[in-house]
């Protein structure tokens, strides 16, 4: 069954790029709608239905707002021990300061963790969804694999347990040394493979315009109808936009368990994104990705349906 969820595009800072499939596909549409939003980054669902494990939602006035395009926004930093890491296996310790320069102790649950961490390349090609661990001061610590030198940014999604404070996405820069090329945009296409699995995107992302996007999952030819939960829901969605790197972050709100997911998006702007679906199956969580146009001209016949890269030999992006 379809999984409806209402979305909005909040983000303006995140290049992110991703580990196992490179996936694409294509949406277009105008400009011009408002949008549900929590907090600038993380787009609201369509209900709060309790059962599809998502926390309330304010619904806001105006359309869609930058998210993690700053390092202070709130009364809130991100602050990174280290802005460099080695390219290969290392750690991150970061942590998040108030106003004041205390690191924050206590966070509200949102989707069934503390605090949403992601690294992405500046390239788009780069993804981590990462779950670090905090230590009672308020340090958090998590490994990291980047698989080359290159630019990077961090995003820390957050809500704090301190009286009236709201959730908000901050970004700072991270890099790993060494010698860097970028590389290019993968084309678009409606198809992604990632580790035997196959992920179709259908539907488009619209600038200013809530848009569906239904992805459904199958392997070996046949539908998955049997997803699992991930993060309280049975698909995990960010969307990143090529340039200023704007931020989405989007989970479904009801239905499942497969082999459709979808989601309700606005695009705050026209532009390339890069969208990274994260689902588990068989206890393990896989990434598929898809590059698509909002507000520009619709993939030709010629990429639909065609896969992008097959995948590698990187990890899926995330680290538990």
């Amino acid at each position: 069954m379809n999984t409806g969820v209402k979305i909005t595009v909040f983000g303006a800072a995140l290049a992110v790029t991703f580990g196992t499939a490179y996936g694409v596909g294509a949406g277009v549409g105008p400009v011009g709608a408002p949008a549900k939003t929590e907090h600038a980054g993380h787009a609201a669902p369509a209900s709060t239905d309790a059962g599809a494990g998502h926390g309330d939602h304010e619904e806001a006035a105006q359309g869609p707002a930058a998210g993690g395009l700053q390092v202070s926004e709130g009364g809130y930093t991100l602050s990174l021990e280290a802005p460099q890491v080695a390219p290969g296996q290392g750690e991150l310790k970061f942590s998040i300061k108030d106003a004041a320069g205390r690191k924050v102790t206590a966070y509200k649950t949102e989707h069934g963790k503390e605090l949403h961490f992601i690294v992405a390349s500046r390239d788009l090609t780069v993804y981590r969804h990462l779950h670090p661990v905090r230590a009672a001061d308020g340090t958090w610590s998590t490994p990291v694999d980047l698989p080359a030198a290159g630019a990077y940014k961090a995003f820390a999604d957050f809500a704090p347990a301190a009286e009236g404070a709201k959730g908000v996405t901050l970004g700072a820069d991270l890099s790993a040394p060494g010698a860097y090329a970028p590389n290019s945009m993968p084309p678009a296409a409606t198809t992604a493979e990632v580790e035997g699995y196959q992920v179709a995107l259908g539907g488009s992302l619209d600038a200013g315009k809530a848009g569906e996007l239904k992805l459904t999952v199958s392997k070996d030819g046949k539908p998955v109808t049997n997803l699992e939960p991930y993060l309280g829901a049975y698909g995990h969605l960010v969307a990143l936009r090529d340039g200023d790197l704007a931020y989405l972050h989007v989970h479904p709100n009801e239905g499942g368990p497969g082999p459709d997911v979808s989601f309700t998006a606005t695009a705050p702007s026209s532009g390339t994104y890069r969208l990274f679906l994260d689902f588990q199956h068989e206890g393990k969580v896989r990434t598929a990705a898809f590059t698509v146009h909002a507000g520009g001209q619709a993939a030709s016949t010629a990429d639909t349906g065609t896969p992008a890269n097959t995948p590698t030999a990187e990890p899926s992006g995330h680290s538990h």
